[in-house]
């Protein structure tokens, strides 16, 4: 699996958000790109697709902007990619034969392993919350580290 940009962008306005929202109210998608070096035209239609997946509110008018829709520690990493890049999948290979019926040698032994390693990407970006990236941020908390797990 590689993260694409927009799961890139949409993780750094969230953990922004996180950062700075419980202080400041809503943040401007100006002040979003300012803080996050992301260009502001590509950051508004993340930002309007984090909206879609229940993940933020606008709030429109002077003073407006947005605002995670619930706490960081219930928003999981694997939401935000999720919502911004479809489904968290190792590839686009289908689902695997388990009755002996496949087309073409190996290929139904590589479609379970390509599931699972699936499968583990999303249990660890789901154990991962916008709550802990904000902690590591802030050095409140370790680095990832692939020895411990996420956050550990």
């Amino acid at each position: 699996m590689k993260v694409s940009t927009r799961g890139d962008y949409a993780s750094r306005a969230l953990l922004s958000l996180a950062l700075h929202g419980e202080v400041e109210g809503p943040t401007s998608v100006r002040d979003i790109a300012e803080r996050t070096g992301l260009p502001q035209p590509y950051l508004e239609q993340i930002l309007l697709a984090l909206k879609g997946a229940g993940l933020v509110r606008s709030k429109r008018g002077v003073g407006g902007g947005y605002v995670l829709a619930r706490p960081p520690s219930e928003i999981r990493l694997s939401e935000i990619i999720s919502a911004v890049d479809g489904p968290i999948v190792a590839g686009d290979f289908g689902e695997p034969h388990q009755d002996g019926a496949c087309d073409h040698e190996g290929q139904c032994v590589l479609l379970a392993v390509w599931a699972t390693v699936g499968e583990h990407m999303r249990q660890y970006l789901a154990a991962i919350t916008l709550a802990d990236i904000a902690a590591i941020s802030r050095g409140e908390a370790p680095w990832p580290d692939a020895t411990r797990g996420p956050a550990a």
